[in-house]
């Protein structure tokens, strides 16, 4: 199958890695700005790997042309943050074709939402489908470019759904081969709401907020970083994420338990169950505050989930505190940014039954 890999990051390698290692022809694009990794993986011809996956695998292009990574490309996999998705839509626009399958990985917050507006296909549209997983398969970090260590890849219990859901089972079935761990979501809401980096990361960076400052992150971000007072805060933005999912009528599972399923954790708490997780072992911390963890997670996923709450009429104390706690830290508004609401993803007014019929 030929696939083309969206994104040169942690997330993208990993993924043209694997794909690659299970026998599909991988195109790997990203931006001119990021140059490195890309430069890296041409000049190799393909992704080193360590870790629980290691070798190498071919890729067949590695470059900044979009179109030539996308010709007659099966399925288009866009590996990136949050906010990447309206960018790669957009360079996507001009050359999908009919047939072919995108899937956004992760979705951090209704980003397929996102990417089949932005690619100017309305939400009934299936003559390409869109979809989503609510997580990336991998803990991975890039050593350096075009070279990753893989710390874990899931087992098990990764979400996906396609918009409308309808088409979900044709992406778990043309993604099978590479990752079996794929379940059925019911919806995109669900995929969206079942994402738990808004309610880990920018509580464990905002709690330690001064010793990143000091050390530059020179901590390890779980192991040291999550205590019982750190977990209690994790647990109450939880139990928020999934008050949402039930308002909606979706099931999102307390992530402690969910991260036992996949293979991260060993213990279903909030406090232990992270700092002595092993798929986080040696994970090291952000060297700044100025970090996807807080502009992606806050700015985008508790953004998201705070507007979907108040839509549905579901309080959020504690999503809209971090909230205002991480723009007084940055000196900036991320619910004024509103860079993803629902407004943003055209679903503003729908009540949770309306979202129901248009999603599922």
């Amino acid at each position: 199958m030929r696939t083309a890999v969206l994104g040169s990051g942690n997330g993208g390698c990993a993924v043209a890695f694997d794909c690659a290692s299970h026998g599909h022809d991988v195109r790997l694009f990203d931006f001119e700005e990021f140059p490195d990794s890309v430069a890296a993986v041409a000049a190799a011809g393909g992704v080193s790997a360590e870790g629980e996956l290691n070798g190498f695998a071919p890729v067949t292009y590695a470059g900044h042309d979009v179109e030539a990574a996308l010709d007659g490309a099966d399925v288009i996999l866009a590996v990136g943050p949050a906010y990447s998705i309206r960018h790669f839509a957009a360079a996507c626009r001009p050359h999908l074709r009919e047939g072919q399958m995108v899937v956004v990985c992760p979705g951090s917050s209704g980003g397929a939402v996102e990417f089949k507006s932005v690619a100017g296909l309305s939400l009934g549209d299936r003559r390409i489908v869109i979809a989503e997983t609510h997580t990336l398969p991998y803990a991975v970090r890039m050593g350096e470019p075009g070279r990753i260590r893989i710390f874990l890849k899931l087992k098990a219990a990764v979400l996906v759904a396609a918009a409308p859901a309808v088409d979900t089972p044709a992406v778990i079935e043309a993604l099978g081969d590479v990752y079996p761990c794929l379940e059925p979501a019911r919806n995109v809401l669900q995929t969206s709401l079942q994402n738990a980096n808004p309610v880990i990361h920018p509580a464990v960076t905002l709690l330690n907020a001064a010793l990143i400052e000091r050390t530059g992150g020179d901590f390890r971000f779980y192991e040291d970083g999550v205590t019982p007072a750190v977990g209690r805060v994790i647990e109450a933005l939880d139990r928020e994420r999934i008050a949402i999912g039930k308002r909606l009528g979706v099931e999102v599972l307390p992530d402690p338990e969910l991260g036992v399923r996949q293979g991260y954790m060993t213990e279903a708490t909030y406090d232990a169950g992270y700092s002595e997780a092993p798929g986080f072992l040696g994970i090291m911390a952000q060297s700044r505050l100025d970090h996807r963890y807080l502009n992606e997670d806050v700015g985008y996923g508790l953004v998201f989930m705070a507007d979907l709450a108040r839509q549905v009429r579901v309080p959020t104390p504690c999503m809209d505190a971090v909230i205002r706690l991480a723009s007084a830290a940055m000196g900036r508004d991320y619910a004024g940014e509103a860079k993803r609401t629902m407004a943003s993803l055209g679903l503003a007014g729908k009540t949770a039954d309306e979202m129901e019929r248009l999603l599922g």
